[in-house]
């Protein structure tokens, strides 16, 4: 059925829109604590009137629930604090390749978590993925402390975005995005706020563009990034959306050659290839399992 597509398609936007994420946090001069609380802040002032229309909702939450939720939103905070500082140290590319390989983890922790298995043709696709973004980062990497720094930092916070989708999971499918999405990135937002008060980060010396940068990272990579990624976790899987995050890189990359003329080589072109045909054919080894009349729900849980 055509409906059946929406979440698809709702994952390819998604995709696009975190794409631009890394060269709006390389343009801010801000400290990565600080660009992680204004996007979450800015993020969470957006939705409220969203959720304020089915605040009564809140009352159904479970512990299970709020504990979920602030596990979602403390792992959310700190992947975004160690993967811009990642982008103080290495290039977009080799960042977000690393940032975006979240199937090693997601793969592990759906099946201790959730017992969520994956085929074998799903395993297959994903490694092709991996492969292509190893690919990606071949021509890339550098041989330094800091870069290889910069790198750890990445891989970390992929382990860290991966457990606040895990978490996100549970949740999200059993309220409302408008709901979900305003007590997590809340939450986030207010671990973020600590974290930078601990820290001794200035919160108004910031100049215009910095700003605007704020409030672009809260409106593209976040609504229309994270916000979509949560509203397909109530049909799709947490694997199938960490093997599509896959595409990103091919995307930050083009926006970095063209914003920031980071150069742009046949490797990350080619690994590009390589990740967009992994990402196809992993979507169609797990269409099938999880189809789902979304025409018949989606009345319920959209904004």
């Amino acid at each position: 059925m055509k409906s059946n597509l929406y979440p698809y398609a709702a994952l390819v936007v998604g995709v696009l829109a975190v794409s631009s994420s890394a060269v709006f946090v390389r343009l801010s001069t801000a400290e990565p604590g600080i660009i992680a609380f204004y996007r979450l802040f800015f993020s969470t002032l957006l939705i409220f009137p969203f959720f304020w229309g089915k605040r009564k909702e809140v009352l159904r939450f479970s512990r299970k629930d709020w504990l979920f939720s602030g596990a979602a939103g403390f792992f959310l905070a700190f992947h975004f604090i160690l993967w811009f500082q990642s982008l103080e140290h290495t290039t977009v590319a080799s960042s977000v390749v690393l940032v975006t390989l979240q199937p090693i983890f997601s793969f592990l922790g759906t099946y201790v978590l959730f017992k969520e298995k994956v085929s074998a043709a799903g395993v297959v696709s994903a490694l092709l993925a991996i492969g292509g973004s190893a690919y990606i980062s071949w021509g890339d990497f550098k041989v330094s402390g800091q870069a290889l720094y910069g790198d750890i930092l990445a891989l970390i916070a992929c382990a860290w975005v991966t457990a606040y989708l895990l978490f996100g999971q549970h949740v999200r499918k059993r309220h409302s995005l408008s709901v979900y999405t305003f007590i997590v990135y809340g939450i986030s937002a207010v671990v973020l706020l600590v974290y930078c008060l601990f820290d001794g980060a200035a919160f108004f010396s910031y100049p215009p563009a910095d700003w605007g940068y704020f409030v672009l990272l809260a409106v593209i990579p976040t609504l229309l990034g994270h916000s979509l990624f949560n509203w397909v976790l109530k049909w799709l899987s947490t694997n199938m959306i960490s093997v599509a995050i896959l595409f990103e890189p091919a995307g930050a990359i083009v926006l970095a050659y063209w914003i920031l003329h980071e150069s742009v080589m046949t490797t990350q072109l080619v690994g590009g290839a390589v990740i967009f045909a992994g990402i196809l054919l992993f979507m169609a080894s797990q269409r099938n399992p999880r189809r789902i009349d979304v025409r018949n729900n989606r009345a319920k849980r959209m904004i």
